[in-house]
């Protein structure tokens, strides 16, 4: 099957296997409750492992490559220390966005996908009740593949023009996908199982498509007017201030 990125569908092969991700209205149900599907993209957005992670080899670069090779051979990576990176990985911050990622990435894909996204299994020593055993996907790709598909399936990067009543700054503490079913039902005259494939994305762009000709500005547009508005008034008072003194 062939992703279509532009509505946030992505393939990834291993081997001989595909792995298909669709960041759809259902998927995003799979997420968990609509609290928990705004907690996942919280801990997805706000994690603090990913840039820890690029200053770690960032700075790791700038040592002399001849060094780098030397600890190479010990670690087994030329990007980072590998003591430097179990440490990270094994911080409260960096617990929580693997795990969001990993539940995203499940959500979204049409298959088991435990071989790319690894597994969380139960402790043997007793001194952690579950243990993290990576897949064949990098932590770093994990969380960003999951961001993007999360970001498709909650709030949509449709490039649409989007009305100035239309934004603004208040947040949800939930996502109910059932009612973005419902409002696909409604006004694009789909069938519920057609509605629960869209992502945000597709949901958006189909909706701009069937009511193209919304009336009013986009803060954009608002903003360009206002400040030629402003500009012009500026040249009227000067012109009329210069023409009082003469």
């Amino acid at each position: 099957m062939t992703p279509w990125k532009e509505i946030g569908e992505c393939l990834i092969s291993y081997g001989s296997v595909e792995y298909f991700f669709r960041p759809s209205f259902t998927a995003m149900s799979r997420i968990g409750t609509p609290e928990e599907i705004v907690e996942t993209f919280y801990a997805l957005h706000n994690d603090e492992a990913t840039p820890r992670l690029k200053a770690l080899a960032e700075n790791y670069q700038a040592i002399p490559e001849h060094q780098r090779r030397f600890y190479a051979a010990y670690s087994g990576s030329d990007i980072a220390p590998a003591f430097a990176l179990k440490w990270l990985l094994s911080s409260a911050c960096s617990k929580a966005s693997i795990s969001a990622a990993m539940i995203v990435l499940t959500a979204c894909c049409d298959r088991d996908a435990t071989p790319l996204t690894g597994e969380l299994v139960p402790g043997r020593t007793g001194r952690r009740a579950f243990v993290y055993r990576p897949g064949v996907m990098s932590v770093r790709d994990m969380v960003l593949i999951a961001q993007s598909l999360i970001q498709h399936g909650i709030i949509g990067k449709a490039k649409v023009r989007k009305l100035q009543r239309h934004e603004g700054s208040s947040t949800s503490s939930e996502f109910n996908a059932f009612e973005y079913i419902s409002a696909a039902r409604t006004h694009l005259d789909m069938s519920r199982e057609e509605a629960e494939q869209l992502t945000m994305t597709e949901f958006q762009i189909m909706l701009a498509a069937k009511f193209p000709q919304q009336k009013g500005f986009t803060k954009e547009e608002y903003d360009s007017i206002a400040d030629e508005y402003l500009d012009k008034k500026t040249k009227r008072l000067k012109q009329n201030k210069s023409a009082s003194s003469l």
